[in-house]
């Protein structure tokens, strides 16, 4: 299971507007494998960071798919952000 989570997320996503909705609204956004669905990833996030994830919006741009995921009220994302490697 372990090898199935980091072939999922594959790496956080920073941008400005991340970084004010991690600030703002608790949430991140991670880079995943374009065949992942909604909940494999936040199964793999659940996993991963040990917190709960509220609910996860999917985008796919140009470089990928975009997974933007928002905590629930007991988890901070700047925290999740720090062992996520984004700062």
């Amino acid at each position: 299971m372990t090898g199935l989570r980091h072939r999922i997320l594959l790496h956080a996503y920073v941008t400005e507007k991340s970084m004010d909705e991690m600030e703002r609204l608790n949430k991140l956004e991670f880079v995943v494998d374009r065949r992942a669905n909604r909940a494999e990833v936040k199964r793999a996030i659940e996993e991963l960071y040990s917190c709960k994830v509220a609910k996860v919006n999917m985008k796919i741009v140009r470089s990928g798919k975009i997974a933007t995921v928002r905590f629930a009220k007991d988890y901070s994302a700047e925290d999740i952000g720090t062992r996520a490697g984004v700062f």
